[in-house]
């Protein structure tokens, strides 16, 4: 597969910042909802929660009530509740993070994330912001497989399976 014209050769990061995810910010306005979802999809573990912030946080996310952290292995979601949510999902043309991709290390995996999100939704027992099913695993020129799944709150997640020598 040929580079996109804008594609550069990789440079090292800047001195002093080596940066890596350590959570996943998620706002919901069903804060139970998405926590059951995330436990059961996810397999995450609650690992603690506030419901007193910084003046930071209270300037930066006005109304919010209690956050809650969750992880599964090195992966956090650090998921939040605030008063007078829309309930709406960002229109598909404005700015946003339009997907987090997520590594797995088998081609099952993702065979194992779609079934789980099929259940998960026909159990009856969430309620969905969308009702966009998850997309086949497709397998693109290198051989990478991907599988996109939408949380309860409409968020997207990509699963990629990258076999060893690609990208």
């Amino acid at each position: 597969m040929s580079q996109p014209e804008h594609a550069t050769t990789t440079r090292p990061a800047p001195a002093g910042l080596r940066p890596a995810i350590h959570h996943v910010g998620v706002q919901t306005a069903d804060l139970e909802n998405s926590i059951t979802w995330y436990q059961e999809f996810f397999g995450a573990e609650k690992r603690w929660e506030l419901d007193h912030f910084s003046d930071l946080t209270l300037s930066r996310l006005p109304g919010i009530g209690r956050l809650v952290e969750l992880a599964v292995g090195d992966l956090r979601f650090h998921l939040f509740d605030r008063a007078g949510h829309t309930r709406r999902v960002p229109p598909a043309e404005s700015f946003q993070f339009q997907h987090v991709c997520l590594r797995v290390d088998t081609p099952a995996e993702l065979e194992t994330a779609r079934d789980r999100w099929l259940r998960l939704y026909r159990s009856g027992r969430f309620t969905f912001a969308s009702s966009e099913q998850p997309t086949d695993i497709v397998i693109d020129d290198d051989g990478v497989r991907s599988l996109y799944v939408l949380d309860v709150n409409g968020l997207e997640y990509e699963f990629a399976h990258v076999p060893e020598g690609s990208r």
